[in-house]
């Protein structure tokens, strides 16, 4: 194990039992992500990208192989892990900054403490003057930021992300990865991301996994040496481009592509 992979897994896979007998989920898959790195992770609908990152989460058991979190194999939910799905699960009858906060209720961590980087995370995500409106009276993006507050509110290692945009229109969603990158680039924070967007994923990672269809294995892991910060001018790029164009043919020739 490099004390410098965050992330570490060795043959880890994925079987379900169901009435037809054992169903395989994931193949066994080898990757591993650095401290600080961005990874994003694509791939075909079904194709068990969710169900990885639920494993990761300590939410779901790997069938084999090992699974470790800085160092400890990953068995039950993890501490040291914040998440973000797609929609933002705020609850209605909570401010922003109450919402926010509800990771420290949950977990018993200090009051004045958690107020202090509730703060903290509200200026660094542009939410400041909305930490006393409730979810109704905010955009789908900002909706998404509080969730993000919320995830990283204590001080996780890892942040992982469920199509956390998928639900947002494409100039919001562009925004979004502008802001994300930004409280990647502050939070010094190692993110994984899922999403069935090509150019989403090459803008904000350092490497792409591009996963196979189901039974989910790794078909290629692309590293993105486009300089930070980006732009959105990037992405008109004949580098950003020839990226794109890698990563989209190996759904192409399967006939298979998320939209």
């Amino acid at each position: 194990m490099s004390h410098t992979h965050l992330i570490e897994a060795l043959g880890v896979s994925k079987t379900y039992s169901s009435r037809e007998g054992l169903v395989e989920s994931l193949k066994p898959l080898d990757f591993y992500v650095k401290q600080g790195e961005f990874i994003s992770i694509v791939g075909p609908s079904g194709c068990g990208k969710s169900t990885l990152l639920k494993m990761v989460a300590g939410l779901l058991p790997i069938t084999s192989g090992t699974l470790t979190l800085s160092g400890s194999p990953i068995s039950g939910p993890q501490r040291d892990v914040g998440i973000v799905f797609q929609s933002s699960v705020l609850l209605a009858w909570r401010t922003v900054l109450q919402n926010i906060l509800l990771q420290a209720e949950i977990r018993g961590l200090d009051r004045e403490e958690s107020f202090n980087r509730a703060h903290q995370l509200i200026e660094m995500t542009g939410l400041k003057g909305f930490e006393n409106k409730f979810p109704k009276q905010l955009s789908g993006g900002m909706q998404q930021r509080v969730s993000i507050c919320r995830a990283l509110l204590h001080n996780p290692a890892l942040l992982l992300m469920d199509e956390p945009f998928g639900a947002l229109d494409a100039m919001t969603r562009e925004r979004m990865n502008l802001e994300l990158q930004d409280i990647w680039s502050k939070s010094k924070k190692t993110v994984l991301l899922i999403t069935h967007s090509i150019p989403e994923a090459i803008f904000l990672s350092d490497r792409v996994i591009v996963m196979s269809e189901r039974p989910g294995s790794i078909a290629a892991i692309y590293k993105i040496e486009l300089p930070r910060a980006r732009t959105l001018e990037m992405m008109g790029s004949s580098d950003f481009g020839h990226y794109s164009s890698q990563i989209r043919a190996h759904f192409y020739s399967r006939g298979t592509l998320d939209h």
